[in-house]
């Protein structure tokens, strides 16, 4: 028997100075078997309600370490272990350093004071449904899980440079800013499987800067709030082997995670008051925002750029205010919706580059064109010629023309009057070379009223040996600039039909002109 708690118990026995709560927290490690204290009442039991739980089923944190850090041995046959129901921790849970060995699982639970974990080692940590006034765990290292499922966490979390061997589980638990405005500070952390926060609220900044996700990062049904600064989630360099979810949950019944919800499952959208950055980010297989609800203020954004995927699922709800910037960012398939994207003004798009495109209901050419229009406040030809080259490589070889029309009259508003005039002429006789038909057409056109204009005229020789008058003829001699079939210099018009003349000849020049143009723009392919 001993005096203290702080010397090991060689044979087992309790030291005599423990209360009977934790007698029967000791003898329950040693057997590994759970230490239910609860009361049996749902609202006396629950951790975050306001009834006091008295020193039946209380015990001290100091306590609780040394069992951890330093325990009696499990009895013969079995396993030890910490496992926890209905228990009060007063004083601060101190591990910081230590080498935890046994399995801990801590269940509604209530600390009153933080909890310190910094380069402590573990095996597995689950606290679920725990009242926990700040978790401060920096440079922890698991081998296996660190649960934290609908546990709540007034002052913060701080998991900076964590290494979690398999799964970081954060469903359901509110989390509220600490001093420096984070929710939960996760900067560098890395996750070897999953890390799942579905259903979380956190209440100020969600930081993930150049964390790492084995699988899949799910924020399925979260609601982050941060109204204090500018970023809800900030998490830049971020990089998950395959999907990012922001979408919907399924609330109620069994975990739906991964799965479609049954028809009639009440649905629960991810939510965002504040601004997101994945900046830099790289994702193995998407990044889904299936009904994803922004809200953003003038000054904030979802903020994507440089980011690298096989996929984005932009299938939101359109952001009322702020902005979505892709600039830089290289995706695959874009999959989208035309309602999801921001009006013009708040969305840039340069250098943002895509290989497919994959809609989700209705979006006409005339959408996306005005959605191209819309990422470029000023001209830039880039995102035109992006969307042509998609259009064309999926074998719409008519709307990637259209694409490119759309360019050249956009780029026409920033030329100077003269050229400007000079585009009005291409665009109207053969639509920039985009619809070579035109030309023809006007062809057609100018040689008819021609022909018929000079069927009337007065036509003197020149000389004697003149070939027949032909109004057909020489309105094509007139039309063509280039190639000369005899007919110009062989008769002398006056008047008014010297002005027609002079006017066909201009006709001409100017519709070659506009059809060479044209095809060298065609030739280029651009």
């Amino acid at each position: 028997m001993t005096e203290g708690a702080g010397v090991r118990i060689a044979t087992g026995d309790l030291p005599d100075d423990l209360t009977a709560a934790e007698a029967g927290m000791w003898q329950a490690f040693r057997n590994g078997s759970v230490y239910d204290l609860s009361s049996g009442d749902p609202a006396a039991d629950d951790p975050h309600g306001g009834h006091p739980w008295g020193p039946e089923r209380t015990v001290r944190a100091r306590i609780v370490c040394w069992l951890l850090l330093d325990g009696p041995p499990a009895l013969a046959g079995r396993v030890s272990s910490l496992k926890l129901v209905g228990v009060r921790i007063t004083d601060v849970v101190d591990l910081a350093g230590g080498q935890v060995t046994p399995y801990v699982e801590l269940t509604r639970c209530r600390f009153d004071q933080e909890i310190r974990l910094p380069e402590a080692r573990f095996t597995t940590v689950r606290l679920v449904d725990c009242a926990v006034p700040r978790l401060e765990a920096a440079r922890v290292h698991t081998e296996g899980d660190l649960h934290l499922p609908r546990s709540r966490f007034p002052g913060g979390v701080r998991l900076t440079d964590a290494q979690i061997g398999t799964d970081l589980l954060l469903n359901q638990a509110i989390v509220y800013r600490d001093r420096g405005g984070r929710s939960i500070a996760a900067d560098g952390m890395t996750v070897g499987q999953d890390l799942q926060a579905e259903m979380l609220e956190s209440h100020g900044e969600l930081s993930l800067r150049g964390a790492q996700v084995g699988v899949s990062l799910s924020l399925r049904g979260a609601k982050l709030t941060n109204p204090h600064s500018r970023f809800a989630l900030n998490a830049p360099q971020l990089t998950v082997e395959r999907t990012l979810y922001l979408t919907p949950a399924g609330v109620g019944g069994p975990a739906l995670s991964g799965t479609t919800p049954a028809h009639g499952t009440r649905i629960q959208r991810f939510e965002c008051r504040g601004g997101v950055r994945l900046d830099d980010g790289r994702f193995g297989d998407a990044v889904d925002l299936e009904r994803a609800r922004f809200s953003f203020t003038d000054d904030q954004e979802l903020s994507l750029r440089r980011v690298q995927t096989p996929e984005l699922r932009f299938l939101g709800d359109k952001p009322q205010r702020g902005k979505v910037v892709l600039s830089g960012a290289r995706v695959v398939n874009l999959v989208d919706r035309a309602s999801s994207w921001p009006e013009a003004g708040n969305l840039h798009m340069g250098g943002f580059t895509y290989e497919n495109l994959v809609p989700q209901g209705p979006f006409p050419l005339t959408r996306r064109l005005d959605w191209v229009a819309a990422a470029t406040a000023e001209y830039a030809p880039e995102p035109y010629e992006r969307l042509a080259s998609v259009l064309r490589s999926a074998g719409e070889d008519e709307d990637a023309r259209e694409v490119l029309l759309a360019k050249q009259r956009r780029r026409r508003e920033t030329l100077p009057p003269a050229a400007k005039v000079w585009g009005y002429a291409q665009d109207w006789t053969v639509a920039y070379g985009y619809r070579p038909g035109r030309a023809a057409v006007w062809m057609a056109v100018l040689w008819a009223a021609g022909t018929l204009a000079f069927a009337h005229a007065d036509h003197p020789p020149v000389s004697s040996g003149h070939p027949a008058w032909s109004p057909a003829l020489f309105t094509l001699d007139l039309l063509l600039p280039v190639i000369d079939l005899g007919q110009t210099g062989q008769w002398q018009l006056r008047g008014g039909w010297q002005w027609l003349t002079t006017a066909m000849i201009l006709a001409g020049w100017v519709l070659a002109t506009t059809v060479a143009a044209g095809a060298t723009r065609l030739l280029r392919r651009s």
